[in-house]
């Protein structure tokens, strides 16, 4: 928490759960909402209490006005050490472990360490106005957190080279354009569009998702369709045979009949 002399401690991070939506909302506008010890912590706490509540199916992460995170809290880093390093880390590693679907809604600007925040997510929604940016090499620092792992292995060498290397900073349009956002909306929008988006994740059972999650990410180390097909059976098979598929082939047998 931080604290307002009006109003008393403030949640460095907010939590709501709807629909099954779970959202999370760094919350330290005065500071850009840039990742500090104390807003780690809640976010591993937050997201802890999200993984255990059986009613919560995906997860909607952003930012409280005017950004989205604008990286790591640079006062100390030129005495950062591997393990100072890795503890800020923690903020945007434990969303990009986290099993159930996850989506960055960004609002506002995302740079160095919440761009990996957003990065990490399976799907990114961008307002038409953020701004998504590196930085790292004007800031004079190599890149860290998986951060040019992860922005190749979703928009290809040449984009990631643009951003990273180049110094290309992306709005919401470019972003999508590149295939780093799936969508680029007006901002007044985008809370609603995200959590609808999110939504239609939360409204399967959850364990399927979860697991078809997983087989999305086994896939990028299967190497031909014979593999594919096979790395597929089990789970297939698994999902036939749960209560909930019963309950939904019925109803959608029961819609059909009355067509």
């Amino acid at each position: 928490c931080h604290t307002d002399p009006m109003t008393g401690p403030t949640p460095l991070v907010l939590t709501d759960v709807s629909d099954g939506v779970a959202t999370l909302t760094l919350n330290n506008p005065d500071e850009r909402n840039t990742l500090t010890a104390p807003m780690v912590a809640e976010i591993v706490a937050a997201m802890d209490a999200f993984e255990a509540d059986e009613s919560v199916g995906a997860l909607v992460v952003t930012g409280t006005p005017p950004a989205f995170c604008a990286g790591a809290n640079l006062g100390n880093l030129a005495e950062a050490t591997g393990e100072s390093l890795g503890n800020i880390y923690e903020g945007f590693l434990r969303i990009a472990r986290s099993p159930l679907p996850t989506l960055a809604a960004v609002n506002g600007a995302a740079v160095g360490a919440g761009m990996n925040l957003a990065l990490g997510c399976d799907v990114r929604i961008v307002a038409d106005t953020a701004k998504l940016d590196t930085r790292f090499l004007q800031l004079g620092i190599h890149p860290g957190g998986g951060h040019t792992w992860m922005l190749r292995r979703i928009v290809g060498p040449q984009a990631a080279m643009a951003a990273v290397v180049f110094g290309q900073v992306l709005d919401g349009k470019e972003a999508e354009r590149i295939g780093l956002a799936y969508r680029s909306v007006p901002s007044e929008s985008l809370l609603e569009v995200a959590h609808e988006f999110a939504a239609k994740a939360a409204s399967a059972p959850r364990e399927l998702a979860i697991a078809t999650k997983q087989t999305i990410q086994a896939m990028a180390d299967v190497d031909d369709h014979p593999a594919a097909v096979a790395r597929e059976l089990e789970p297939q098979l698994w999902s036939t045979r749960q209560p909930w598929f019963a309950e939904r082939l019925a109803a959608l047998q029961a819609r059909i009949s009355k067509k």
